[in-house]
């Protein structure tokens, strides 16, 4: 039996210049780590991450506390267990934190391991990380969900929406849908020189210009799309990340503009703006709690779009179920460090896929090198995978993993269709 030796962890740092955790595990003279990424627009349900608040040394964001919790705590649960067996070693991180949300150890500290675990099997197993997840055979590449444009909390602008994307539907492997991406992205780039706005980035590589009104971006978006040869919701269509907690008070949202409106007449600017831009997919249009407003916009569009709940569901079995039965939406987003084990995630994507759910794999604005999401995706028969844009390394070696992953399958590989 392969018996974990021991596990190492240690304070690095995130695409934002951040502190984050990096686990190695270790196992026959062999090891493999992972880093967990951090979110800047979380939602309330997500699970704990533990950091040093009080400690002044890195502005209250060092990870120290957690680092110990594995050296100390987790690397002695762990030792000696098959290395194998991830549910079981996984089960041990959630019984020793105890708690609901994991606020004793800190997901980051318990993902970071069980990730590491997952890709030391693999290793010792001597098989690609994709192959190891759900899936075993007649493996799809999924759709890249790739953010153009950074609004909300990942830029420093006056846009409400948070994230505006393209998926190039039209593509038919996945070399194709990335060629397809970087002419749409070039050709935005020089229509915003063109116009003297910033060609800078926000967090998650889209471009952050400084304008304040969606439509305007969205009007960018449809240029360059036609600029590049490709027609607007056949070849690309447009996707877009509303992340509504963060443009909600007192039961009313600021989406469209800074003024606040009611939800019904929030809907119907969505309605407006879907129908001219033809767009395909929108994410946490309402708020985490709002559940009547997600019910209603859902019983009048899903059909048509894809609807996607992030922080309304947090990777978390007992909600997902909860808006199923409220019929709230009909796909989720996957984020590991929101529910904090591997197992976790996988029972999550197994029961969405049940009820007919698209599966959206994605990255957080505060990510790493860290190519984990990359095989995840494919090995978990998600359709579509959100990993921000063609530029910055964090992002760019999700891609580049998946083109290897691509190689991999050779004449086998194929595109993930989308529901």
């Amino acid at each position: 039996m392969s018996k974990i030796s021991k596990v190492v962890a240690r304070q690095i740092f995130d695409s934002r210049g951040n502190p984050t955790i990096e686990a190695e595990v270790f196992c026959n003279n062999k090891s493999a780590s992972a880093i967990c990424p951090s979110g800047a627009s979380t939602g309330t349900y997500e699970a704990f991450e533990k950091r040093d608040f009080n400690s002044k040394k890195y502005l209250g964001k060092s990870v120290f506390t957690a680092v110990n919790i594995i050296n100390k705590k987790i690397s002695k649960k762990i030792k000696n267990q098959n290395v194998h067996n991830q549910e079981k070693i996984d089960h041990i991180l959630i019984k020793l934190d105890g708690t609901k949300q994991k606020t004793k150890l800190g997901a980051n500290s318990i993902l970071a391991v069980s990730m590491a675990v997952k890709k030391l099997s693999a290793k010792l197993k001597n098989i690609s990380l994709y192959k190891t997840f759900i899936n075993k055979k007649n493996f799809l590449l999924p759709y890249p969900l790739m953010n153009i444009i950074n609004g909300g909390a990942h830029a420093n602008n006056a846009l409400r929406i948070q994230e505006f994307m393209i998926r190039p539907d039209g593509a038919k492997n996945f070399s194709e849908a990335i060629r397809i991406c970087y002419l749409i992205i070039n050709n935005l780039k020089k229509i915003l020189k063109n116009k003297n706005l910033s060609t800078s980035v926000g967090d998650e590589g889209g471009f952050a210009p400084f304008i304040k009104d969606n439509e305007e971006a969205l009007d960018l978006i449809v240029r360059a799309i036609k600029l590049s040869g490709f027609i607007n919701g056949k070849d690309v269509s447009i996707c877009i990340d509303v992340a509504a907690n963060e443009l909600l008070k007192n039961n009313k949202y600021s989406v469209h503009s800074k003024k606040f409106i009611s939800p019904d007449q929030t809907i119907k600017k969505y309605n407006s703006l879907i129908k001219k831009y033809k767009i395909q997919s929108i994410e946490d249009p309402f708020g985490e709690n709002d559940w009547i407003s997600w019910s209603k916009f859902t019983h009048k569009l899903k059909e048509k779009i894809q609807i996607v709940g992030d922080d309304l569901y947090a990777t978390n079995l007992e909600r997902l179920k909860i808006g199923f039965l409220k019929q709230t939406s009909n796909s989720i987003l996957i984020k590991l460090n929101q529910i904090g084990t591997v197992t976790e995630t996988l029972k999550v994507i197994k029961f969405a896929h049940l009820i007919g759910f698209n599966t959206i794999i994605s990255h957080r604005s505060g990510d790493s090198e860290d190519t984990f999401i990359a095989d995840f995706a494919v090995g978990t028969n998600s359709n579509q995978i959100k990993t921000g844009s063609l530029s910055r390394s964090e992002r760019v070696s999700k891609y580049n993993q998946l083109l290897r992953i691509e190689e991999d399958l050779g004449s086998k590989a194929k595109m993930n269709k989308i529901s």
